[in-house]
């Protein structure tokens, strides 16, 4: 006699209507700082500016595990899509690509 294992039933997706303030305050972030303890993991996102000897925290945030974890996936299967159209994100260990065009604030 063979034993038969549950089904496990798929867990219902439910609906969450956000809120979007129209006064949010969005914040750019070039760093993050990232410590955990056994039960949280937080993560600080700074601004580093060129030529500035110390970085400024804007943003803390504190999330479980867990939904760090599903952050993690959620983050990978974006860049994933972005990648796939607008090309791979190259970083400083593979070697930054070249611009034609200079942009922004240039010294010479």
């Amino acid at each position: 006699m063979t034993e038969r294992k549950p089904q496990q039933q798929p867990i219902p997706q439910r609906q969450i209507q956000i809120e979007l303030p129209a006064d949010l305050e969005a914040i750019y972030s070039n760093f993050a700082l990232i410590t955990h303890s056994p039960s949280e993991v937080i993560v600080d996102f700074a601004r580093v500016l060129p030529n500035a000897p110390k970085a400024k925290v804007y943003a803390r945030i504190i999330l479980t595990p867990m939904n760090t974890k599903l952050l993690h996936q959620a983050l990978g299967d974006n860049l994933k899509k972005f990648e796939e159209k607008y090309g791979e994100i190259r970083t400083a260990d593979q070697g930054f690509p070249q611009h034609e065009e200079r942009m922004g604030f240039v010294r010479d």
